[in-house]
């Protein structure tokens, strides 16, 4: 039989300096056994793994130690510490609630209070997992708990603070053990690292502390993990695998093609990923990730939070330098509207592909240019014929490094001239066939952005007045002529204050309708080239409907005396028949 321990019981902290990211509870226990204001109950709460039990253990070995060091920490070496370290001390008793949360469980536990301590001046009672305990035995646990006897201590530990009845609360001083921070978990394990002679990557150890979740000891134990599988060496490409992690270069590959608006490049990734046996949504968070530490990377008052290597911190900053804070916030925008609908997706993986293909369009849609696409089943046309078939060329933008991450400024198109052919020069080709183009609005995008400089070089704006307004209201209202909106505006009086187009209308079920079609707000913006003109909707009274103008429903009585005032012999019929339609 093997003798191997696991790492969180092997190097389980024996004093308080050796609890690592729990300073702020080891410094005040020690300050209370130093001006002794010890209290005689604690409650140690916090997430998993913390070190919760073993600041509850090192404080219970301290109270009873004989030869305390001077900065109050235990000294391992007198007859109480050895007895404890060996599992046979009278003093101290470990109960778990878990499994021990009866009424009588609890009794069995004050009728030990009552002897004092053999050895020692204290005897302490650790009792773990305490929510676990039925309401019955927190009300047998009261009395003792709040009127002990000097020498008993009482040090509760728990997950779950609020399922704790207040009155217990009330009882004890509480302690809030926080998550450990994964440098913190880092420089533990290198220390191990160190004492096993087991040589570990700076980025391999990175994933670790992050798959932990601030946790210590899920940290040890994957680490005893992957010191099982890879024997005296850890590698990042082996945690990667073995935690089913997607390495990061993947990331780094989606953002150049969001970059580069490679679409055919972001779908044959997306498909390599899912090849190796990756969930759509494991890669959709991941990328999300990547992004917001993209962001982390743009503010050097936010570079602490960023957790990674230092190998991949500068192949961060490289990537955030090119990429435009507006287009990486819009991505995270689009990931998380796909992960909201992700759930009730019938077919997962397309729903995915079409928000990062939405990703992929993203700078396209900044720059106000429509995203073409071929019809399906047509052959592509040249750019040279297109540029020469098309009146006004979008021109193409790249993306540099040297600017920033900011878009070039692109070249305006010279004019081609019908020059003479040369002799002997070659014919020119024919044109290539033309092929049909539909246009990809973006979930509206592009019809909302508008450029400042297109607006400069457009000349002067649109006169903006209650004529034009009234004019731009009216052609509207011909265009859109039987829909819910022109009805209701037809109902409605705007007029002009500023850049404000105040409407009043009558009820607010009108202006609902209003609020939810933007198709009237953006005919405006565009009439008027106005970007910033904003729609404020008020309710006025005066307009609502009077009553006798409001016409009644038509019941199946009125038809039937319609019918019968020219028709008489309609009666008949009903009596004949034994027909109630009054009714």
């Amino acid at each position: 039989m093997s003798n191997f321990v696991v790492s969180a019981r092997k190097y389980r902290p024996v004093r308080f300096d050796e609890v690592v990211g729990q300073q702020h509870v080891s410094g005040t226990l020690k300050n209370a056994l130093q001006t002794d204001h010890l209290a005689h109950a604690f409650l140690f709460c916090g997430p998993r793994g913390v070190g919760k039990t073993t600041s509850a253990r090192i404080l219970a070995k301290v109270l009873n130690c004989k030869d305390r060091t001077e900065d109050y920490e235990p000294c391992n070496e007198c007859n109480s510490c050895v007895s404890f370290n060996n599992n046979a001390s009278l003093n101290i008793t470990e109960l778990d609630a878990a499994s021990n949360n009866s009424v009588d469980h609890i009794r069995a536990l004050t009728e030990q209070v009552r002897f004092q301590p053999q050895q020692g001046e204290f005897k302490v009672f650790i009792i773990d997992e305490v929510h676990m305990l039925s309401q019955a035995a927190f009300n047998a646990f009261l009395k003792t708990l709040e009127e002990p006897p000097p020498y008993a201590i009482f040090i509760l530990a728990t997950t779950e603070k609020h399922k704790i009845i207040p009155t217990i609360l009330s009882r004890c001083q509480i302690f809030d053990f926080k998550r450990i921070q994964p440098k913190d978990i880092i420089v533990h394990l290198q220390g191990i690292c160190e004492k096993e002679n087991i040589t570990a990557e700076e980025d391999a150890l990175h994933i670790i502390a992050q798959k932990a979740d601030g946790a210590l000891r899920d940290a040890l134990s994957i680490f005893d993990r992957m010191v099982a599988s890879s024997s005296s060496s850890i590698t990042y490409d082996a945690v990667i695998e073995n935690l089913n992690v997607l390495d990061y270069d993947y990331f780094f590959r989606a953002v150049d093609y969001i970059l580069t608006e490679d679409r055919g490049g972001m779908m044959l990734l997306f498909d390599e990923v899912l090849g190796k046996g990756f969930d759509e949504d494991l890669f959709l968070n991941g990328l999300s990730a990547h992004v917001r530490d993209l962001l982390v990377c743009k503010d050097p008052e936010t570079l602490k939070l960023l957790e990674v290597g230092e190998r991949l911190r500068e192949r961060y900053h490289q990537q955030a330098a090119i990429s435009p804070p507006d287009l990486l916030l819009t991505i995270l925008n689009i990931a998380n509207e796909c992960d909201l609908g992700f759930r009730l997706a019938r077919n997962k993986r397309l729903h995915v592909e079409m928000s990062l293909l939405k990703m992929t369009a993203v700078r396209r849609a900044f720059r106000n240019e429509p995203t073409v696409i071929a019809a399906a089943g047509s052959v592509p046309a040249p750019a040279a014929a297109l540029e020469k078939k098309s009146p006004d060329p979008t021109p193409s933008v790249s993306v540099e490094a040297s600017n920033g991450g900011e878009l070039a400024a692109p070249e305006k198109p010279k004019p081609e001239l019908d020059a003479p052919e040369e002799p002997g020069a070659a014919p020119t080709p024919p044109p290539a066939p033309t092929t049909a183009f539909a246009t990809v609005d973006l979930d509206g995008m592009m019809a909302e952005i508008t450029s400042q400089e297109d607006t400069e070089d457009a000349g002067e704006l649109p006169e903006l007045t209650e004529e034009s307004l009234r004019t731009a209201w009216d052609n509207f209202l011909t265009k859109n002529a039987g829909s819910t909106l022109a009805v209701n505006m037809k109902k409605a009086i705007p007029s002009l204050k500023g850049e404000e187009v105040h409407v009043r209308i009558g009820s607010q079920r009108v202006i609902a309708s209003f609020r939810e079609d933007a198709s009237l707000i953006n005919h405006l913006r565009n009439a008027f080239r106005r970007p910033g003109l904003i729609l404020i909707l008020k309710e006025d009274a005066t307009l609502k409907p009077k009553k006798s103008e409001v016409k009644r429903r038509v019941t199946a009585k009125d038809k039937f005396l319609a019918m019968r005032e020219k028709n008489p012999a309609i009666d008949d019929l009903r009596k004949r028949f034994d027909l109630r339609p009054e009714e």
